[in-house]
């Protein structure tokens, strides 16, 4: 019997899965998961993540039961799982979305590839979302992402032939050596949840989406919470961009919608940039590991300080909202992107630590973790693209602009429960109502103003400008903007907030 392999990675669901649709059309399928125990020993790759794979996984084989084949997992290198399949059985293709991931996954495809160019099998990769695979340049990328998500989400298959085929169960956590780290509030996995958070944030929560996103105070309730749901794939991008292009149409029929009105804008923008971001990595995968712009090759790497490292991860730095943020991340998995940008921006120049360490640790806090985001955005955090503007943020400020009264800080430091409103954000100036909290491990003003100098004077070198111009030609959105008046300068910050969803 002839037989088609539909290879699942980070697209976990039966709807709008060209690959497996498509594959299903004439011949029996065999739908597969290969867990790489490998994958999982990367420092990007955590405990919380593998708890939502789980729940996705679960969701996908409940999903594809209904169609009439279950989904078969297997455990190992995915090359020799692969090779033992097409062994056993007379596949004459293999079908997956194309995957934009981390270094080890892409390492891994290409072998793939070339194992499957000796053996004569198809590979047939298909494009999931935005991301455009051997882009020549980002002009009409724009375009082309609207293109694509204008056009209809794909339907499931109406049935899928059985197959006897054995499946292998996935491992517990700590048999691939993930230890429980420290999530007590995670995320639940799977499509069925995933749809759930879509409908609440369209029709109960979202509606102060574009004022509420940037406090952890009202960020939890206010943001879509989607973000892990896209990473894994248990929805698509294109399934929720025709939700709130539905949801937009409503509004505009109902009295007194403004404010939903532009939540669903703002959202519906956010959307374009998640793939704007990956779609750097898939344009150049170094920048996983290397700096975009070389003028800061040597900035930071011989003055790591693993003293204020330990500090920043533990969420004992001796600034509040930075602690709280590192808290409420650990326990939680997720925080929103004004105060993820914080995290970096304060590691990076604050306690000036190179981010090729903090990022993987960082990766590894986040149950939504997406590396093409991750990665350009912790180079832009950190200022080493050469072509962002420099954004140091002052943690003392964020915790006044964002949690006034100190209620978030609170709640994840309990050691400053005590502690007057008026010193919550600087609780050294009441140092006896401190309860063990730490002083700061460095002066934030000393510290700011060394690192703008380091960055600054790196600006003014000759060369800077050259290789900036090249990055932007690559890279940058090709988006026409005025730069001269202060709503402009606005929509450009808020264009690079919400990037988690």
């Amino acid at each position: 019997m002839i037989m088609q392999l539909v290879w699942f990675k980070r697209d976990l669901r039966v709807e709008d899965n060209l690959p497996l649709t498509l594959a299903a059309q004439d011949d029996a399928v065999i739908p597969l998961y290969i867990l790489e125990p490998e994958l999982w020993q990367q420092p990007d790759l955590s405990y919380r993540q593998y708890l939502f794979l789980q729940d996705s996984l679960k969701s996908l084989d409940e999903d594809l039961q209904k169609l009439g084949q279950r989904l078969i997992i297997r455990i190992g290198d995915a090359v020799n799982i692969l090779e033992e399949l097409t062994n056993q059985h007379n596949i004459t293709s293999i079908w997956s979305h194309q995957e934009t991931w981390n270094d080890w996954t892409y390492q891994r495809d290409k072998r793939v590839q070339k194992w499957l160019v000796n053996k004569g099998i198809v590979w047939n990769q298909l494009r999931q979302h935005g991301v455009i695979r051997k882009l020549a340049n980002r002009d009409g990328w724009s375009l082309e992402w609207y293109k694509f998500m204008k056009q209809l989400p794909v339907n499931k298959p109406p049935k899928l032939k059985a197959v006897a085929i054995d499946t292998q169960v996935l491992p517990l956590a700590y048999e691939l050596g993930l230890k429980n780290d420290g999530v007590t509030d995670i995320q639940i996995g799977g499509r069925k949840k995933a749809l759930e958070i879509l409908n609440s944030f369209l029709y109960q929560r979202g509606e102060g989406y574009t004022k509420e996103m940037s406090s952890p105070l009202t960020a939890y309730q206010s943001c879509s919470r989607l973000s892990p749901y896209i990473a894994f794939g248990t929805i698509s991008i294109r399934e929720i961009f025709h939700a709130v292009e539905r949801r937009s149409l409503e509004l505009k029929q109902l009295a007194n919608s403004s404010r939903w009105q532009s939540a669903m804008r703002s959202f519906a923008g956010r959307l374009r940039w998640h793939c704007h971001f990956i779609q750097k990595l898939e344009d150049e995968p170094q920048i996983e590991f290397r700096n975009m712009h070389s003028a800061y090759d040597g900035l930071r790497e011989n003055d790591f300080n693993h003293e204020y490292f330990e500090c920043w991860k533990a969420g004992k730095t001796g600034y509040p909202m930075i602690d709280a943020c590192m808290r409420a991340l650990i326990h939680t998995g997720w925080i929103n992107f004004r105060m993820r940008a914080m995290l970096v921006s304060f590691a990076s120049y604050h306690l000036w630590l190179d981010w090729r360490y903090t990022a993987p640790y960082l990766a590894s806090l986040f149950t939504d973790y997406e590396p093409g985001i991750h990665y350009s955005q912790f180079q832009m955090q950190s200022g080493t693209t050469g072509i962002n503007t420099l954004r140091i943020y002052n943690p003392i400020k964020q915790g006044i602009d964002h949690d006034p009264e100190g209620v978030f800080i609170r709640q994840w430091i309990p050691e400053l429960s005590a502690m007057p409103k008026e010193y919550i954000h600087q609780p050294w100036l009441c140092s006896a109502l401190m309860n063990g909290y730490p002083l700061p491990v460095v002066d934030e003003k000393i510290a700011r103003n060394n690192a703008a100098k380091k960055l600054y004077d790196l600006r003014k070198q000759s060369n800077h400008k050259g290789e900036a111009q090249q990055i932007v030609h690559k890279h940058a959105s090709r988006k026409t903007r005025r730069v001269n008046t202060k709503k402009t300068i606005k929509k450009q910050e808020l264009e690079q907030m919400e990037l988690e969803l």
